[in-house]
């Protein structure tokens, strides 16, 4: 098969996210770039592109579409993007094992899971306790930001991309009890 594209290629698919995108590898990035290379990217190894070499040829463009639209979507997404910054720099997040966390943010969630429980189905309770969270959500992806590009602290953007995930997964728990409202 012809290459999808020459530097694709010369990188294989084994390359980092921001290799494949020709990104500096950083927390900050440009959304519309991405969005922009994402675009460049899949216009060059579109299956459809080809089609006169053959099955063989469609195949490798299609896993070269498919490990561009998983490195888009974490690249795209903050979280998963501090995440994949601190596997890079050697300090896994490792969610599933790793609860420790500051005391002043278990804290934080035990007040915010008896808010919520408090709300029960009181809308304006439940979207101040959504602005609440989303707040704090923008204070924890700052401070990722900075130990990620400021400071090069790994381990302290483990801790942030940990409250992350909590923060995330009660955002969702509120939007889906608003949700329900409606129903």
């Amino acid at each position: 098969m012809s290459a999808p594209a020459a530097d694709l290629q010369s990188l294989g698919l084994q390359a980092n996210d921001f290799a494949l995108f020709d990104l500096p590898q950083r927390f900050a990035l440009d959304v519309h770039d991405l969005d922009a290379r994402w675009k460049a990217l899949q216009a060059q190894v579109h299956p459809d592109r080809f089609a006169a070499q053959g099955a063989s040829a469609q195949r490798v463009a299609m896993q070269w579409s498919v490990r561009i639209n998983e490195a888009y979507q974490r690249l795209k997404s903050p979280l998963s993007r501090g995440a994949y910054l601190c596997e890079l720099a050697g300090e896994a997040v490792r969610a599933e094992d790793n609860t420790a966390m500051p005391a002043a943010f278990l804290m934080q969630q035990m007040e915010w899971r008896e808010a919520l429980d408090e709300a029960g189905r009181d809308e304006d309770a439940l979207d101040a306790l959504l602005r609440e969270t989303r707040q704090a959500q923008a204070q924890w992806l700052t401070q990722l930001a900075q130990a990620l590009d400021e400071h090069h602290d790994a381990k302290a953007a483990t801790a942030c991309v940990r409250a992350l995930m909590f923060i995330d997964k009660f955002a969702r728990t509120l939007e889906q009890r608003l949700d329900d409202l409606d129903d």
